[in-house]
């Protein structure tokens, strides 16, 4: 027996921050990244908070990926401040981090959970919706994906005014995120009906509206349409799992602070090619997997439809880096500057270790060796 459901109660479209001044809340804790306070976009929510009448105290000691040490920051705020709410305002990373700061501070205190309202401010991680939040131990270069219902947010409000000003660089990173969730999802071992639906569409937008929302954060309509498709993929990947994907993607930024969202486009076309078993050197077979039909259907949804089945998932693959080449992403590790050869193969077998325990292994599709991933790793150099 399988179970799908929502228990994000989810606002959206025009005027979706009105939604603060109705809040029953009467003290929260908003945890934010300091771009998000220095830049003003915080007044977006402290202004709604101030008429309704509701006290706010700011954590705003937020840093990409999470880290260990800003979590435990977090909670001592949020022991000191005694807050009935939490309100996250950010993306991936604060919001992971609000997750991680209300679960260990209602097992440290033995309290309930405080409600929880997500605003983010990229359209990329899907946070909003999920029961994942991903933690980081610098010191070790590790990962940590969490994962449990517990860490839903009550809420998420999706308002454009949040995301007008990402820049394009972020634009690409999120978006390429959002398509691989989607398509990660679609093909993972747990799929199921509900979560494709969720998928397909998130890719649709994608497909439609990623390049108008990167080359203008102006259209406001093409980003809204994506604010909504991370979300969607969200959903999706929330019931479906993901995969390899993530799993190695999660290394590459342990080890190299490689942005999530680039990492996955990076791997996407080598993780494509390595589920389906189709490649430049692929002869059309009378029997194709599962996996294979999926992408398939995914590249049709994109527009995509070739000659055969083989062609059609190559055009998948081609279509993402086509996507990546307009949105001027690096394709590869040596183009990030990241590392030399040297320090990046070194780093190889620690990364494959690692991502062959990585929570999101388990629902790829096809089962991978260590020589597996280390070969992806290499031909991603």
């Amino acid at each position: 027996m399988k179970e799908f459901d929502i228990k994000t109660k989810i606002y959206f479209g025009a005027g979706a921050l009105e939604r603060l001044k109705q809040l029953p809340y009467h003290r929260a804790l908003i945890v934010t990244d300091p771009f998000v306070v220095t830049s003003g976009l915080i007044k977006l929510v402290t202004e709604p908070l101030d008429k309704k009448g509701i006290a706010y105290s700011i954590f705003d000691h937020v840093v990409p990926d999470a880290p260990l040490d800003k979590i435990v920051e977090g909670v001592q705020a949020l022991t000191d401040y005694q807050p009935d709410s939490i309100i996250t305002v950010g993306g991936g990373s604060a919001i992971d981090s609000a997750k991680a700061i209300r679960e260990i501070g209602a097992r440290t205190s033995n309290t309930e959970r405080l409600p929880m309202i997500a605003i983010p401010t990229t359209s990329g991680t899907g946070s909003e919706v999920t029961s994942f939040s991903v933690i980081s131990n610098p010191e070790e270069h590790t990962k940590y994906p969490l994962v449990s219902d517990d860490l839903l947010p009550d809420e998420a409000i999706l308002d454009v005014e949040m995301v007008k000003s990402v820049p394009a660089a972020i634009t690409a990173n999120t978006g390429m995120d959002v398509f691989t969730h989607a398509l990660e999802g679609y093909v993972s071992l747990r799929y199921n009906e509900f979560s494709a639906a969720l998928a397909e569409k998130a890719v649709e937008i994608c497909g439609s509206w990623l390049l108008r929302s990167y080359f203008d954060n102006n259209d406001t309509h093409a980003r809204q349409k994506m604010h909504v498709a991370s979300t969607l993929a969200g959903l999706a990947f929330n019931s479906s799992g993901l995969g390899l994907n993530h799993s190695l993607a999660h290394q590459l930024g342990a080890q190299f602070h490689i942005p999530h969202g680039a990492a996955n486009a990076m791997l996407l076309p080598h993780v494509i090619e390595f589920n389906s078993e189709i490649n430049a050197h692929s002869k059309s077979r009378q029997v194709y997997s599962q996996t294979v039909h999926r992408y398939e259907t995914l590249a049709r949804v994109l527009g995509l439809q070739n000659f055969n089945t083989i062609t059609t998932v190559r055009a998948l693959v081609a279509w993402t880096q086509f996507m990546m080449k307009e949105m001027d992403m690096h394709t590869c590790v040596s183009e990030t500057g990241v590392c030399t050869k040297e320090e990046y193969e070194a780093a190889i077998p620690t990364m494959v270790e690692a991502a062959l325990r990585d929570r999101c292994t388990p629902d790829n599709p096809r089962q991978a060796t260590p020589e597996d991933l280390a070969k992806i790793y290499r031909d991603l150099w």
